[in-house]
């Protein structure tokens, strides 16, 4: 079941809604709010709902080999994206918001995947891309991003609605370049990040990050399919 316009209309303005919940919270409807926002950026499988959701969009009626094809003049694979966000939030919502291992280290993530990259993907050259997005293994990728989600909606769960507008640990930033999260030619990521409240966070990536990229996925999928 494809995703329509309407959908987005209605993500977008339940974004609005969750910016609002998440500086006032004074009713406490900002966690139920994210949980089913999130959701739609996800896949049904991760969400363990029969609704289809925004990434149930992007793999419907695609098969593998076009996951893998960069369009001409384009940067990135749909497995590239998908595996970008997935890694994106796993870094963000695990070491910056819950100060804890990523999904990533826990699982044998790498080896599930087939790949030895351990870093957000930022800053990747084409050829990078290229690489990825030829040898990852999709059924690992699409397992790893369930994983992921999952984990952040237990990480926000345990939130309360005094932690949203806290600023990120100096430590925790720390951690990122500690365990090569994220390459030292893209630390304006991680600077930005450091600017960020749990709440910021949230918002983007959690949300809107994941949005923008499954978007671009859409966009990519046009072209190949």
């Amino acid at each position: 079941m494809a995703m329509k316009d309407p959908n987005r209309a209605y993500w977008n303005e339940r974004h609005k809604r969750l910016r609002k919940a998440l500086s006032e919270d004074g009713e406490g409807h900002a966690l139920d709010i994210f949980l089913k926002h999130h959701a739609m950026v996800h896949s049904a499988t991760m969400a363990q709902s029969k609704v289809c959701n925004f990434a149930d969009e992007v793999w419907d009626d695609l098969n593998e080999s076009d996951a893998r094809i960069i369009p001409p003049g384009g940067e990135h694979s749909i497995a590239w994206i998908m595996w970008h966000i997935a890694r994106i939030e796993d870094i963000t919502m695990n070491i910056l918001v819950a100060g804890q291992r990523q999904v990533m280290e826990q699982g044998g993530w790498l080896k599930e995947m087939s790949i030895d990259v351990g870093h957000s993907g930022n800053s990747m050259s084409n050829a990078q891309v290229t690489a990825l997005s030829e040898g990852i293994n999709m059924e690992g990728l699409r397992a790893y991003r369930v994983a992921v989600g999952r984990q952040t909606r237990k990480i926000a769960s345990a939130l309360g609605s005094d932690d949203f507008n806290k600023k990120i640990e100096p430590s925790r930033i720390q951690q990122i370049w500690d365990v090569e999260a994220v390459v030292p030619e893209a630390e304006e990521i991680v600077s930005y990040w450091s600017k960020r409240s749990i709440a910021g966070l949230l918002l983007m990536p959690a949300t809107r990050h994941n949005l923008l990229h499954i978007n671009e996925a859409l966009r990519v999928k046009k072209k190949v399919c």
